[in-house]
C-alpha cells in the first residue's frame, strides 16, 4: 500500500485485516454552473447527446471530494478507506453537492 491511501468500496480488502476502525471521514464541494456553460449544454440539449460540460463539471466534482475525504483520513492516521460512497444532489438552482464518505481504517496484512 506504500504512502497513499487505499480507497475502495468494499467493505473489506482481501489479504488485509482491519486493525483499527477510525471513524467515518467525509469529503464534499459544492458548485455551480456557469453561464458559458449553460449555454454551450443548452446547444448541446436542442441536438441531443452527453452534456460534455456537466459531465465534466461533475467529475471535477467527485475528485475534488474524493481528495478532501482521503485528506481527513490521512489526519487522522488512516492507510485506507473502505466502504466508500458518493453521493450528489441538487442543493439550490444551478448548484450541486457532491459528497464522498467512508470508514477511515488503518489496514495491516493478515
Amino acid at each position: 500500500m506504500g504512502e497513499d491511501i487505499l480507497i475502495t468500496t468494499l467493505e473489506y480488502v482481501p489479504g488485509f485485516r482491519v486493525k483499527k476502525i477510525l471513524g467515518i471521514v467525509s469529503g464534499s464541494v459544492v458548485r455551480a454552473r456557469n453561464i458559458g456553460r449553460d449555454f454551450t449544454a443548452f446547444l448541446r440539449n436542442i441536438a441531443g447527446g452527453e452534456i460534455v460540460e456537466y459531465t465534466e463539471l461533475l467529475a471535477q466534482s467527485r475528485d475534488e471530494a474524493i481528495k478532501r475525504m482521503v485528506e481527513k483520513a490521512r489526519a487522522l492516521g488512516a492507510n485506507a478507506v473502505i466502504g466508500v460512497r458518493l453521493t450528489s444532489a441538487s442543493i439550490m438552482s444551478g448548484a450541486a453537492e457532491t459528497v464522498a464518505y467512508g470508514t477511515a481504517v488503518i489496514l495491516e496484512s493478515e
